[in-house]
Parts: structure tokens; C-alpha cells; sequence
């Protein structure tokens, strides 16, 4: 590495990227974890993640890790806040940048930089590795904000869907029940939703429709000042 025209006497703490993936299983809210497979905490559950190039970004990081640890590419991720207390890794002083993903579960194949990697459903997930349990509720708050003005099924939901996915998928992220009328009342009335001429069978006695979303009339009201409110 070349030498720098400026060198500075203080001490610098390392810099890590963590990723916190959202999927969904058509019932709940799931997480993906990797089991680390060196110490410290070896054999604990954690976010995808680790310490950051020299010469990459923190965003090109984060997708680096995601990619050799879970096999995932081309993922959206959204930076959402940096964990900076003293303490929270053992080997030395080390800042993380957070972000979240959203993606299809079946998208995720494994990497091979970890153990193991596992979704995991939002009460399941075991205690985790560093501060990794802030890490999450940060994350969840985070998303919890956001389905007000983003349509996160896009990315959560298959482009074809009934009304009872979709509805799903909301009471998973906001940990509520809707009225089922009220709830699809309110998805058609603000017209981000396209009845497909088809349907499906989620039961032998049961018909239902399919939708997708339609992006171009969620643009518009976004442009507006829309907001989703329950």
C-alpha cells in the first residue's frame, strides 16, 4: 500500500458491515442467521457481516458479505444506523454499519463462509453474538417505519399474490390483526394493487384472486406525500 501524505497518531478503531435479512414465509416474519465458525462466540447465531476493506465502501462491503456468506447477490439494502459502544467486540474497538435487506427466501442458497445459515422466525431466533440482539430490534423498528411509505412486499411477496398474503405479510412486520374487509377495502382504495385475471386455490373449497403491484400508480401517490396508515 502506498504511504499517506497524512498520518495521524490516534488511535483508529475497525470498521464492520452487518446485514439484517428480512424474508417471508407466507406466514411470518423470518430472518436469515449465519453460525460463526471461529471465536469469539464460535457456534453462536449472528448477521451476516464482517470487517471492512481498505479500499471497498461500507455499502460494498455489506454486499461482499452477503454474497460469501449466504450466497445472495444483487440484494436492496438500506443502511439504517451505526453501533459504536466501546465495548461490543471483544477482540478490539470496532464501529458496525447496520443495514437491512429484504428479499424472497428462496432466493437465499448458502455461501461458504460460514457454518451454517438458517432463517430463522422472529420468536425463534436464539440469544446472538455480539449486540447483535440491538441489532435487530433497531432493524424491525426500522422496517415497522418504513411500510407506512414503501411498498416492502415488492420485494417480500412473489409478484403474483391473493389478499391474504399480502394481508399476512403486514400483520407479520406490524405484530397486529386487521379486519379482513377493512384491510382489502383499504389496499384497493388506494389503487396499488392490480387484479390479475387469474386466480388460485389456497384451499380445495376456496377460490382467490391473484394481484401484483403496480408500481407506476405507487410512484404517483408517493410523489403526493402518500402514506399507508392502518
Amino acid at each position: 500500500m502506498d504511504e499517506k501524505k497524512f498520518c495521524y497518531k490516534y488511535p483508529h478503531p475497525a470498521v464492520t458491515t452487518d446485514c439484517v435479512i428480512f424474508g417471508f414465509d407466507g406466514t411470518r416474519l423470518q430472518v436469515l442467521l449465519v453460525q460463526r465458525g471461529i471465536e469469539p462466540y464460535k457456534g453462536r447465531w449472528a448477521f451476516p457481516g464482517g470487517f471492512l476493506k481498505m479500499d471497498e465502501s461500507c455499502e460494498q462491503g455489506a454486499l461482499r458479505e452477503l454474497q460469501e456468506e449466504t450466497g445472495l447477490t444483487g440484494a436492496y439494502i438500506e443502511q439504517f444506523h451505526a453501533f459504536s459502544d466501546p465495548n461490543r467486540d471483544p477482540r478490539e474497538r470496532v464501529i458496525t454499519i447496520a443495514y437491512y435487506a429484504l428479499v424472497k427466501i428462496q432466493q437465499v442458497q448458502g455461501g461458504d463462509d460460514a457454518d451454517r445459515a438458517d432463517w430463522f422466525a422472529l420468536d425463534e431466533v436464539p440469544p446472538l453474538a455480539f449486540d447483535h440482539d440491538m441489532i435487530l430490534r433497531e432493524a424491525l423498528k426500522r422496517l415497522r417505519e418504513r411500510i407506512h411509505f414503501e411498498p416492502v412486499g415488492f420485494e417480500l411477496l412473489p409478484e403474483k399474490f391473493t389478499m391474504k398474503q399480502l394481508q399476512n405479510l403486514y400483520e407479520a412486520i406490524l405484530d397486529v390483526r386487521f379486519d379482513r374487509r377493512n384491510f382489502t377495502k383499504k389496499m384497493l382504495h388506494f389503487n396499488i394493487l392490480t387484479q390479475l385475471d387469474e386466480t388460485t386455490r389456497p384451499t380445495p373449497k376456496r377460490e382467490a384472486f391473484l394481484y401484483s403491484f403496480n408500481q407506476e400508480s405507487y410512484n404517483e401517490l408517493k410523489q403526493k406525500g402518500f402514506r399507508l396508515e392502518f
